[in-house]
């Protein structure tokens, strides 16, 4: 197993894919490069729209062969939709800018509902569409209820006209490509009908008159629409679900699309920390080189562990993702850990480089800049990350105490046509999902000291729920849950990383379970100063709390590893 290093642009050759991916993922790069740091740095404070970027995508046919499933993909055998080069692609474009980045996932949600639905004219318009360049929508979110799909003010009227279902009236706000998009997949309520029969995902057209943009809500150069529509012509045509069908499309799409948050995040901050080591191993302060000052190593060591965490995480997330069926569904729960926790982390390290490069990453000419004033957009486009802790908690009584057995699912890096991404059925059932054995991935690496350190605290959480569980107050006691639902991620993502422990050290894995144990002791000490802890789990989380076991040697090896990126990379000007 090749060892797992951050991505670079110079050296980049993804071997594991067939050799039309290779090309265009390195298509991308060198458009990237050729176009040069000072114009990628200019366009983003200057706001400029992405189009150059999007004739690219257009000329190279890049969204159309990543995001057309095989069915449609008129005989074409490089068309597929695969979660593994999505990934990869998702990180290239993260790593050169949100903007990029952003433009490709609400295609990918845009086409959620469409490759869902059984309308094969839409499908079949969605694949022209793309391989004439288009890019998508995803028309979901409103001013005044956000994601809320229970509370929609897209209403369709019935209509008698010809060729003409239903009229469709109302605004949809925070619409990423609201302003280019060939398709527009739209959620909305009939007026004639009531409750989960009333819902209808149907596409519009941006191009339509009856289709007005009213803004881009911020200033940037993505383009955040909020879109109206006025009496806008929905034909049979056009209707992709209706019923509860939509509402499941609606939540089925997210579970498709926004998993590529955790590899946006991953490339910016991947690009971040090229700036950060060689930026402060360069620096000298008081006749030493920053990096010789001890505080300096340990957040390097820290954000770098973190980086590297978020990578093996998000990886071995998508094995799990590709092997998915009717049968395993564990992929709803790593795709909640994906959107929160890993951006979340993302968001951290960010944070620990700036400490150390100071009032350098605010100039202009620093990607750097960029990355601390977007990271913290990752976690935040997804319901917040308490939305999606809430939704990890529905998972956590049958992983803790219910595994059971799966075969074993391998590395899935293989050209092969993800069809169960739009065939996920009804959007329920959370609880009966069932996963592996946790426990026993731990006992396997309790050789290495603080993965057995952490296990002792992961197996204190068990008992916690076993002995001091919330009771009905605080099972209704947000605030409270969402802590519970910290320590819980911190188990799952530890689980995921050991499955990938082989394409690390084990001085690096060591490193990762040191701020594991640091992260659960925290959430351990929130827990005992929540209003409302019983003093049973107040005496649980102080006897839950652990120290690190300090290696030096260890410390020294990550490090080692940390400065070899010193000027391994630098964008062409």
């Amino acid at each position: 197993m090749a060892h797992l290093t951050l991505f670079d642009p110079a050296t980049y050759d993804p071997t594991q894919f067939d050799d039309e991916t290779r090309r265009q993922l390195r298509s991308l790069i060198d458009w990237f490069e050729d176009r040069g740091k000072a114009r990628l740095l200019a366009d983003d404070l200057e706001a400029v729209w992405t189009s150059d970027f999007l004739d690219f995508v257009a000329k190279e046919k890049l969204f159309a062969t990543f995001s057309t499933p095989a069915a449609y993909a008129a005989g074409d055998s490089d068309k597929r939709w695969d979660a593994s080069r999505n990934a990869a692609l998702s990180e290239v474009l993260g790593f050169y800018g949100l903007s990029y980045w952003y433009a490709w996932q609400v295609t990918v949600l845009g086409l959620g509902p469409i490759w869902m639905s059984e309308n094969e004219e839409a499908k079949r318009r969605a694949a022209r569409a793309l391989d004439g360049g288009s890019v998508m929508a995803f028309g979901l979110s409103e001013r005044a209820h956000g994601a809320d799909v229970y509370s929609t003010d897209m209403l369709l009227r019935p209509s008698d006209e010809e060729g003409v279902a239903f009229r469709a009236s109302g605004e949809k706000y925070y619409i990423g490509n609201g302003n280019v998009a060939g398709m527009v997949s739209v959620f909305g309520r009939r007026t004639d009908l009531d409750g989960a029969d009333a819902y209808v995902f149907f596409v519009a057209d941006s191009s339509h008159p009856e289709y007005v943009l009213r803004d881009n809500v911020i200033h940037g150069q993505m383009f955040v629409s909020t879109f109206t529509l006025e009496d806008y012509p929905v034909r049979a045509e056009d209707i992709l679900h209706i019923g509860a069908d939509a509402f499941s499309a609606a939540l089925n799409t997210v579970n498709v699309g926004k998993f590529n948050l955790c590899t946006g995040s991953i490339g910016i901050t991947e690009h971040a920390f090229y700036e950060s080591i060689t930026h402060a191993h360069n620096r000298v302060l008081y006749g030493n080189r920053v990096t010789e000052f001890p505080h300096v190593r340990a957040s390097f060591v820290d954000a770098y562990s973190r980086l590297i965490a978020m990578k093996l995480f998000s990886g071995r997330a998508v094995d799990y993702f590709r092997s998915a069926s009717l049968e395993d569904r564990r992929y709803l729960l790593f795709n909640p850990m994906t959107k929160a926790k890993v951006t979340s982390e993302g968001e951290t390290v960010v944070r620990l480089l700036h400490d150390v490069i100071a009032a350098k990453g605010y100039e202009k000419n620093t990607y750097f800049r960029e990355a601390a004033q977007m990271i913290g957009t990752l976690p935040k486009l997804e319901g917040t990350v308490h939305v999606n802790v809430a939704l990890m908690l529905k998972f956590m009584p049958a992983y803790m105490f219910a595994p059971m057995v799966y075969p074993d699912v391998d590395t899935r890096d293989d050209a092969s046509d993800d069809a169960f991404f739009f065939a996920q059925g009804p959007a329920r059932g959370a609880g009966k999902v069932r996963f592996h054995d946790w426990e026993s991935t731990y006992e396997k690496f309790s050789h290495v000291p603080n993965v057995a350190r952490f296990y002792e605290q992961a197996s204190a959480f068990k008992t916690f729920l076993t002995d001091t569980a919330p009771d009905e107050a605080q099972q209704k006691d947000l605030d409270f849950l969402l802590n519970v639902g910290h320590l819980f991620s911190l188990v799952v993502y530890g689980h995921l990383i050991l499955e990938s422990a082989e394409k690390v050290s084990t001085e690096l894995l060591d490193q990762i379970f040191d701020f594991q144990i640091r992260d659960f002791s925290g959430y351990a000490v929130a827990l005992h100063g929540k209003p409302s802890s019983t003093e049973a789990q107040q005496a649980w989380a102080l006897a839950a709390i652990r120290k690190p076991v300090v290696d030096l040697a260890r410390f020294d090896a990550v490090w080692s590893e940390i400065v070899s990126y010193d000027g391994a990379y630098e964008m062409r000007g």
